[in-house]
């Protein structure tokens, strides 16, 4: 089979689409849709997110040095595309998607009572790239809803959640598990 050549982009998908809040204090708390995330190191916990500096909430991150990454889900996803498209110069983005602002244990920016995991983060370095500036960062906190873990295991189940993805321009829910990490090597019984 031939393969076609694209120029050089980003076409590393599925991503997760998650809302990201900051903000010190209320007059200031607003929320940008990210895809531009993920996980850079498990000791200490980081991760990163990128952002374009014209954008509103780059400014307020790069003042506070802290965000809450906000995992989205089926239910949110009018939120997390409206509040990718809208701008917070504009619009109060808690108040007109319907979304409750909530007390981080460990930063002032706020997480979004209505996502299921909130991952509260401090800056620890801004590169800029290009386009967009990664914004690096500790992960100090991770809240999760009870409904989600196993009470007897331990075990978050995510998946009950619906979380979503996105992909070129497009939102997906996750479909069906098909494996669990080392089950390609695991001994048959």
């Amino acid at each position: 089979m031939a393969k076609l050549q694209w120029k050089p982009g980003t076409m590393i998908y599925p991503l997760p689409a998650v809302m990201v809040s900051c903000g010190s204090d209320i007059n200031e708390y607003n929320i940008i849709t990210v895809s531009w995330t993920g996980t850079i190191c498990t000791n200490p916990a980081m991760c990163y997110v990128s952002i374009r500096p014209e954008r509103h909430s780059y400014e307020i991150i790069k003042k506070n040095k802290e965000f809450v990454i906000n995992l989205t889900t089926k239910k949110l996803v009018y939120a997390t595309d409206w509040c990718g498209v809208k701008s917070g110069r504009e619009h109060d983005k808690f108040k007109e998607m319907k979304l409750t602002p909530g007390k981080a244990q460990f930063v002032k920016a706020p997480i979004i009572i209505e996502s299921p995991v909130n991952i509260e983060c401090k800056v620890k370095d801004i590169i800029p790239l290009g386009s967009h500036h990664m914004f690096i960062s500790e992960v100090v906190n991770v809240s999760a809803d009870e409904e989600y873990i196993n009470p007897k295991t331990g075990e978050f189940k995510l998946f009950k959640a619906e979380p979503i993805a996105y992909s070129h321009g497009f939102y997906y829910e996750l479909g069906k598990m098909i494996g669990r990490f080392g089950f390609s090597v695991k001994k048959k019984k």
